[in-house]
């Protein structure tokens, strides 16, 4: 085994079935899979950017382990004594695996820069404070939201009665 991939084939094959499934696209070839839901626009509130997914874990590092799972397999059928043959038939995977995994950074990236602002700007507070809260809280990301809402309470939105329930943790 050349490759070790934190989730296996089946968690995998479930975490693909939340996702739509690709046609080929000659200027996105490696990708397989996409999110079916699309994003909230910027002008929407950030409560409901969040529940909607807008800033989950990328689907391109799943992708990515697929990959490494195929060459295990191809690793498996030849071996260490065809290194070669190895080589030629992981091209493609080896391809895909490394753009898969551009996207992913890329897109964390995106995704983490973009809710430090927003929570930023949603709370009157600096990006660093954000990012310091981050790192200290041991949540999910609405219960991100709701924590710095009573911990900062001059900036109050509505909270819907589908989180009432997380609220009174934090109280």
């Amino acid at each position: 085994m050349i490759y070790n991939p934190s989730c296996s084939q089946e968690q995998l094959e479930k975490k693909f079935k939340k996702l739509r499934k690709l046609n080929y696209n000659a200027f996105r070839w490696w990708r397989m899979y996409d999110d079916p839901k699309p994003l909230l626009s910027k002008q929407s509130p950030l409560l409901d950017r969040i529940k909607n997914g807008d800033f989950n874990y990328s689907h391109y590092n799943y992708q990515a382990m697929w990959c490494e799972h195929e060459m295990n397999k191809v690793y498996n059928k030849f071996g260490f004594d065809d290194m070669g043959r190895y080589v030629e038939e992981t091209s493609l995977l080896r391809s895909r695996r490394k753009r898969l995994l551009e996207d992913h950074y890329k897109e964390e990236d995106t995704r983490l820069e973009s809710i430090t602002i927003e929570l930023a700007k949603n709370f009157k507070i600096t990006k660093d404070e954000v990012k310091t809260l981050m790192g200290e809280f041991d949540g999910t990301l609405e219960e991100l939201y709701i924590h710095l809402q009573q911990k900062y309470p001059y900036n109050k939105f509505y909270l819907p009665k589908s989180l009432k329930h997380l609220q009174s943790r934090y109280d």
